[in-house]
């Protein structure tokens, strides 16, 4: 999947906006850095986050990491998908590896993070 149109965090978590709602995951720089992916703990639905907040943690062959809301909401849908196959995040960072939905607090939080051309110049530090 293209990365145009995705918004970006520091922190290397991406969005992809649809009107009121957003999709949310990890980046595939983040999971290549991470390694094998082997377990992802996600919120229930029905959970509001503001940005900033821990969302989910994945755990790889590497470490334990901590996933941050970029914008505030609430989680809508989990993908399932992940309890069974973590390792999606590994093949399909921007696909089938997504990790939640949410439902925007405020859609004009969104202009605040990164483009993807931003990111890209961004992880290349």
């Amino acid at each position: 999947m293209s990365t145009a149109g995705l918004r970006f965090t520091e922190s290397h978590e991406w969005l992809k906006v649809d009107g009121e709602e957003a999709l949310m995951g990890l980046s595939d720089y983040a999971q290549h850095e991470l390694g094998d992916i082997v377990f992802v703990e996600l919120p229930e639905e029905g959970t509001a986050v503001s940005a900033g907040d821990v969302l989910a943690t994945v755990e790889s062959v590497k470490s334990v990491s901590e996933v941050y809301s970029p914008v505030a909401g609430e989680v809508v849908e989990i993908n399932g998908d992940l309890e069974d196959s973590p390792d999606l995040i590994n093949t399909d960072a921007y696909g089938d590896g997504w990790l939640i939905k949410l439902k925007l607090t405020d859609v004009a939080e969104i202009d605040r993070l990164m483009s993807d051309d931003e990111y890209e110049a961004h992880t290349k530090g």
